[in-house]
């Protein structure tokens, strides 16, 4: 089950403040759906998790085509002019998004995000969906 909204606040918090040239972070459902952000508009957070839900699928994808993969997403990252974004598989049907500016080191921010995961991770899940409906 998922933790109530205002619990994560505190955990992304620590993360956007741990590590500078965060803008916006993203905790989504498997189906695109924002269960918490930190930093940016409620609209933002809510195309980003949409976009998620489409990379970590075709990340998925590729992955099968390496041979000792179990098929599954755990971090990808996309290097941008003006900065970086990270998507890692953050617990059951549940991701970690973040999008920052160029100041943002990326080994420091996948250390972080791991470190955060491990933490939370078994609360950062999402049930999964079919039709709309929590299965």
């Amino acid at each position: 089950m998922i933790q109530q909204r205002a619990n994560f606040d505190w955990m992304l918090k620590e993360l956007a403040d741990g590590v500078p040239g965060i803008q916006q972070i993203v905790v989504l459902s498997a189906d695109g759906l924002r269960i918490a952000r930190h930093g940016g508009e409620p609209d933002a957070a809510d195309r980003v998790a949409a976009a998620c839900a489409g990379l970590q699928s075709l990340a998925g994808a590729v992955a099968t085509e390496i041979d000792a993969s179990d098929g599954r997403m755990r971090m990808v990252i996309i290097e941008i002019h003006g900065g970086y974004f990270y998507l890692m598989e953050a617990g059951p049907n549940a991701y970690l998004a973040v999008l920052a500016n160029e100041i943002a080191e990326p080994g420091l921010m996948s250390a972080r995000m791991r470190d955060l995961v491990v933490r939370i991770g078994s609360h950062l899940t999402s049930p999964p969906r079919r039709n709309g409906q929590t299965v």
